[in-house]
């Protein structure tokens, strides 16, 4: 791994996936998105929580590193759609990763399921 006097650098393979899905909301959007093609409101109704500001800050930062494509629709009203690229579903073995640790981790739990944190699906 490459240090710099200020930590790890962007060399480090784990922190340049982190630099693209590790900002908040993230990863569900990304997980919304393995479930199929999403428009806006569906993200709002699945990620109780996120504003559509914050909504649509991290779906542009998903599309500028390749992760997210964007459709826009010749109608009235405009409809957009987001979809994973080649490249965004690369990221579905961590997040299945994710979901088996956090699927012990909630069996194990000794403060009860801590599942409500992470939206209504729990995965």
């Amino acid at each position: 791994m490459a240090y710099s006097s200020n930590g790890p650098k962007l060399e480090c393979p784990v922190h340049l996936v982190l630099s693209y899905i590790g900002s908040k909301w993230a990863i569900l959007i990304l997980r919304e998105l393995f479930y199929g093609n999403r428009r806006t409101n569906e993200f709002l109704s699945a990620l109780p929580g996120i504003s559509t500001k914050t909504l649509t800050a991290r779906l542009r930062e998903l599309e500028s590193y390749g992760l997210v494509n964007r459709t826009v629709f010749p109608e009235v009203p405009p409809r957009v759609e987001y979809s994973l690229t080649s490249k965004g579903r690369e990221v579905q073995p961590i997040m299945a990763a994710f979901n088996q640790v956090g699927q012990q981790w909630l069996v194990h739990s000794p403060t009860g399921t801590p599942a409500t944190v992470y939206g209504p699906r729990g995965h």
